[in-house]
Order: C-alpha cells, then sequence, then structure tokens
C-alpha cells in the first residue's frame, strides 16, 4: 500500500466532501494550491505534523486521512512483487 496514494485519495475525497475547491481549501489553511494538488496525486509526502494542520483546517481527525480505503484494501489483498 502506498501510503502517499492513500493519503492523497483520502484528502481529496474529505476536502470534496467539505465543499471545498482546492484553492478554497489553500485559502482557509495556508497551504499553497500547487501542495494541495501534488498531496491529492500522491507526490507528496506529508510530515505527522502536516497531516495534523491538515486535517485541523477540514475540521476532521488526522486518522481519516490514513485510514485505509475500499483500493488500500484490495492493494493489502494481492501478493507482493519480489524484486529479484
Amino acid at each position: 500500500m502506498d501510503m502517499r496514494k492513500l493519503v492523497g485519495r483520502n484528502f481529496g475525497k474529505l476536502r470534496r466532501e467539505k465543499g471545498f475547491t482546492q484553492e478554497q481549501f489553500a485559502e482557509i489553511s495556508g497551504f499553497t494550491q500547487q501542495y494541495v494538488s501534488d498531496l491529492e496525486r500522491g507526490r507528496r509526502n506529508p510530515t505527522v505534523v502536516t497531516l495534523f494542520h491538515l486535517a485541523d483546517a477540514l475540521g476532521i481527525s488526522h486518522i481519516d486521512l490514513v485510514q485505509p480505503d475500499d483500493e488500500a484494501r484490495g492493494e493489502r489483498a494481492k501478493p507482493a512483487k519480489r524484486k529479484s
């Protein structure tokens, strides 16, 4: 399971549920719109402190950002690829 992608999916879903565009979230949170975009695409590896700030700005628990979703559960069910 790629935690960057999981956090990005969860964040994007929760942001949209709260009715924020990326730009609106950037305004209220202090993060840039580019950071939010990169986060949602799994290109950012947020620190624990950043997870708390993101969650606080959305009015959710930081745990909501790392909670496995259906896609992550499916990834865990697949056998891991071995490197030769």
